[in-house]
């Protein structure tokens, strides 16, 4: 069984997506693709690469938060570029919500996002251990 997580202080889903689903007993967790949106949907740092590669790391911490999970329970990312080159340059943010052993990474350059404003969108499988793992209540 799936269940879907769409927590209050993240932006809301507009299609059929969620923010993240659980699979199993609760300790596998599957991240949406986050990109740089704040809670009321507005894109935060147009053009600026290293504003949105912050802000898409924020909204993916926000989202395990809401289920008790933290940054070192993210194992998997999938990074979707538009310019890899401002991308890579942007890794030392990385380092400040990732500690060794850091999770396996993918990166694509990709044409475009479905927003042309967009820079960047990041993927993410987490495992948050069952004791702090807490399921979101109706609604989340």
């Amino acid at each position: 069984m799936v269940e879907a997580v769409n927590p209050p202080d993240v932006w809301s889903p507009f299609g059929a997506f969620s923010m993240a689903v659980i699979q199993g007993d609760g300790q596998v967790v599957h991240l949406k693709g986050q990109v740089s949106l704040d809670r009321e949907g507005r894109v935060v740092g147009p053009g600026d690469m290293r504003v949105q590669v912050r802000k898409v790391l924020e909204n993916i911490r926000d989202v395990l938060a809401a289920m008790g999970g933290q940054m070192t329970d993210v194992i998997s990312l999938v990074h979707y570029a538009t310019d890899i080159d401002a991308f890579m340059a942007a890794g030392d943010i990385r380092k400040e919500y990732f500690v060794a052993p850091y999770p396996v990474t993918t990166t694509v350059q990709v044409e475009r996002l479905y927003r042309p404003e967009l820079m960047i969108e990041i993927a993410s499988i987490a495992e948050i251990p069952r004791s702090r793992f807490r399921r979101p209540g109706p609604g989340n």
